[in-house]
């Protein structure tokens, strides 16, 4: 009989978390404007929302907060940073931020200018957004098997090389600096992109002479879905095809609150001197010296630490087998899911679960409301909202896929917890029928609205 996977790891510390009733959720939820970003955390039993910056922390890496050098410049730890991104990304330049969504600012400040294209596979929020603020457009060439749920291609991240050659032939060369991969790609599902996919990308961008960004937020877990699933790397190292994914970039970004395990840091990689020493001023501006970039020391030591046990595949198999036990049991209950499961979320199809809802009236809102309302469990939309207005036409767009993400932290919380969202998932969908009506925007910001958007029922 095979043995059962086991966590990689035993729990040193636990922290309480609290019941509610269901009448209290109801209350605190209208209080929050129908917008599960608005909860506090004391509100929620299970929080789902994000799997960023929520991790638990090793023994390890909190021994090396202790070991933080905080000198403003040409600290310690700023080295040890430095030499675990050469270690495991391969990249001999490097900037500090203090997460993603910062290097995408620091970095898309030299590489984007108005009236731009970027072509990418489904850019996330933060990365459209960063676009988007510079007048320039995000275009997506994300394969089709992406967009149908039932589908189960073992690489639905990747780049249509078709799709991407023809944004590179009928665009002004200038208008193009750089084609953006999301590895694994969050927006389609969490979903990895095939090795053979980057290399083909690479040879794209080369053809082209355009720069290749991976943004690399859960690059560890791509790597693992690359050894699962991808012919001739059974026998490979998670290190070693790590250091073959990155060969085919250029730059990365990554917010290390994923897959290095910290609550907060970030950084850009470059292998280029000059585009790095045009980033070095705006890192400056934006963030910090050069040597901290608006991290701590004690930060760039966990992160150091991070990355490393983020790059075992013990602690993979663990992490993207507890996603898998969720997606298998709302599986057996029925429940529309984007297959095959993703490597740090389930994601619902909202369009499946409740047809009787219009688009307009954001069905992948309802979904998340409806299962806080039921369990106390936080997911997030993944949908419309979020998809914000056509900055021209100021019109709602609509994305293929109506989702909700149920993001799992790092190494947090036991399958017993996941079993509590199945069931509670599993209620809604029995009830489903009942819920005809969906939400309507009372207050919403230009862009990034689904942060801070006030919702109504309708």
């Amino acid at each position: 009989m095979k043995l059962p996977y086991a966590e990689s790891y035993k729990i040193k510390m636990v922290e309480t978390i609290k019941k509610s009733t269901r009448e209290e959720r109801e209350r605190w939820i209208k209080e929050a404007r129908y917008n599960l970003f608005n909860l506090r955390s004391d509100q929620v039993f299970i929080d789902l929302l994000t799997d960023s910056g929520t991790g638990a922390m090793s023994d390890k890496q909190w021994s090396e907060i202790m070991l933080g050098d905080e000198s403003y410049a040409g600290a310690s730890s700023y080295y040890k940073m430095k030499e675990a991104i050469k270690e495991i990304c391969g990249f001999d330049y490097f900037l500090p931020t203090h997460q993603g969504r910062a290097a995408e600012n620091v970095l898309f400040s030299v590489l984007v200018k108005e009236g731009d294209l970027v072509p990418g596979n489904s850019h996330f929020d933060t990365t459209k957004g960063h676009i988007e603020l510079r007048k320039a457009t995000a275009v997506d060439c994300t394969i089709d098997e992406a967009f149908d749920t039932t589908n189960y291609h073992p690489f639905k991240g990747n780049i249509n090389i078709n799709k991407l050659e023809d944004v590179l032939k009928k665009v002004p060369s200038e208008k193009i600096t750089f084609i953006v991969v999301t590895v694994t790609c969050n927006s389609s599902g969490g979903q990895p992109v095939s090795m053979q996919n980057l290399r083909e990308i690479r040879e794209v961008a080369d053809k082209y002479g355009k720069l290749v960004l991976f943004d690399s937020a859960r690059f560890a877990e791509n790597a693992y879905f690359i050894k699962k699933r991808g012919k001739g790397y059974e026998d490979k190292t998670i290190r070693e095809i790590v250091k073959e994914m990155f060969s085919y970039a250029d730059v990365m970004t990554m917010s290390c609150k994923k897959d290095a395990i910290v609550n907060m840091g970030g950084f850009i990689g470059f292998r280029n001197e000059e585009l790095f020493n045009k980033a070095v001023v705006y890192n400056i501006l934006f963030e910090g010296y050069v040597t901290y970039g608006g991290m701590s020391g004690r930060d760039m030591n966990a992160l150091a630490q991070g990355l490393k046990e983020g790059t075992e595949f013990d602690y993979l198999e663990s992490r993207i087998e507890q996603v898998a036990y969720l997606g298998k049991k709302l599986t057996d209950y029925g429940v529309p899911l984007i297959l095959p499961y993703g490597g740090h979320a389930i994601f619902v199809d909202a369009l499946r679960f409740l047809p009787n809802i219009p688009r307009e009236e954001f069905p992948a809102q309802v979904l998340p409301i409806e299962l806080y309302i039921e369990g106390g469990v936080r997911g997030v939309e993944i949908g419309a909202l979020m998809a914000d207005r056509d900055p021209v036409t100021r019109e709602n767009r609509f994305p293929e896929l109506e989702l909700m993400r149920m993001a799992i932290p790092r190494r947090v919380y036991t399958n017993n917890h996941m079993d509590h969202v199945a069931v509670a998932l599993a209620n809604v969908y029995e009830r489903r029928n009942k819920i005809k009506r969906g939400v309507k925007i009372i207050k919403e910001a230009p862009i990034l609205r689904h942060f801070t958007v006030e919702l109504d029922r309708i």
